[in-house]
């Protein structure tokens, strides 16, 4: 049972900024056509999921390439926790994400996921600050996000995003657990997507809970 942190809080007006500007379907195709050889169509979704899934805020987000959308590069569930004048958002795998894919689009699959589905990521969660009309985050601070190889190695993810009421901005790098070298991520700088689907109408009401 994973029990709500929404109302305990004393300031959620950022956190509810963040998600309703977060809802949505984003789109990377204007920054594909600049270098289409190394930048391929990707596709964002953040679908918010109802009050009663955590007692508050959260999305199921899926990441897919245009031409392959049944295969997703990545799925997660995002939990959202004010935080002071931050805004916590916790990130959490599902345990078997084909059951899942294509929730992004399809209300249908989207309510087949639920909280026994989904295993925490532990030191993965994202600190977002408000900077103007921008939320600036980052992976929180203990490089305890870990991300293995294939070749056995270990890595920790260090991740930059940048979200507005329109854009989505982001770059995951991963550094070797001993070294701290990089070893994976972005060589074209960040990764841009442009907001093309609005899902902010489908935000819970939390002023009326």
């Amino acid at each position: 049972m994973i029990s709500s942190n929404l109302k305990t809080q004393e300031n959620t007006s950022q956190a509810i900024t963040l998600s309703r500007w977060l809802a949505g379907e984003y789109s990377s195709v204007k920054y594909t056509l600049e270098i289409p050889r190394t930048n391929p169509h990707i596709r964002i979704f953040f679908r918010p999921l109802p009050y009663i899934f955590f007692g508050g805020l959260g999305f199921y987000s899926e990441q897919i390439y245009d031409h392959d959308p049944w295969h997703p590069h990545h799925q997660n569930v995002q939990r959202i926790i004010p935080q002071g004048d931050n805004v916590r958002i916790e990130n959490y795998a599902l345990k078997d994400p084909d059951l899942h894919t294509g929730a992004g689009q399809d209300l249908e699959i989207l309510a087949t996921v639920t909280p026994e589905s989904l295993e925490i990521r532990e030191g993965c969660a994202i600190i977002f600050k408000r900077q103007g009309d921008t939320f600036v985050g980052g992976v929180e601070p203990g490089n305890k996000c870990l991300i293995p190889r294939r070749d056995g190695s270990m890595t920790y993810l260090v991740s930059e995003v940048e979200v507005t009421q329109n854009t989505w901005i982001s770059r995951d790098t991963g550094y070797d657990v001993n070294t701290h070298e990089k070893v994976w991520g972005s060589t074209n700088g960040l990764l841009k997507f442009d907001k093309i689907q609005d899902f902010s109408d489908e935000i819970p009401d939390i002023s009326i809970l």
